[in-house]
């Protein structure tokens, strides 16, 4: 039986699902994600949604192990740095939840950088794999990379891979200023 939030006729970002992802610094390089699709290419920070009864900390650890072979307990930070709300219909069956991007902060050696994953294997709901390729590209340049959640314009403006950030909320994704890819 389905329930009342996950059936068709539920109302749009009735539900809510958080998103642990992370800025994995490396120097002045940062790891993204590229995915590759017929029709566009797109970029994401690794990453992915907490599991019920999961905590933000354990979730990020797991995404990181997963998607990069990164223990997080040997990279210097994990500080909260971003929070980006995302209400953005998209396409499918199903109403789209609200989100919240929880964007976490890394720093790593070149050391430990050479022993990461080159690609990570996304699995797809009809049990496919999409294989996404972890590429170290210069953040301060990163501003008109089709990232999601968008946050390569706050990222390149950054002054430096440490700098403080003094307001975590970015701005919300939404229909008005954002369509799927």
């Amino acid at each position: 039986m389905t329930s009342a939030s996950e059936s068709p006729s539920a109302a749009p970002f009735s539900r809510i699902k958080i998103r642990a992802g992370a800025l994995v610094f490396c120097g002045d390089a940062i790891a993204l994600i590229r995915r590759d699709r017929a029709d566009s290419t797109h970029y994401t920070p690794p990453g992915g949604n907490v599991e019920h009864g999961e905590s933000l900390n354990t979730a990020l650890a797991r995404e990181l192990a997963e998607e990069l072979h990164l223990d997080i307990d040997q990279a210097e930070g994990g500080d909260l740095m971003w929070v980006v709300d995302q209400r953005v219909t998209r396409p499918g069956p199903t109403p789209p939840p609200r989100k919240l991007h929880l964007i976490y902060r890394f720093h790593i050696s070149p050391e430990l950088r050479a022993t990461l994953a080159e690609t990570e294997q996304d699995e797809l709901p009809d049990g496919s794999c999409e294989t996404g390729v972890i590429e170290w590209l210069d953040y301060r340049k990163t501003a008109k990379l089709p990232i999601f959640p968008p946050i390569g314009p706050a990222l390149a403006a950054l002054p430096d891979p440490r700098a403080a950030v003094t307001d975590a909320a970015l701005e919300a994704v939404t229909d008005d200023n954002y369509t799927w890819v």
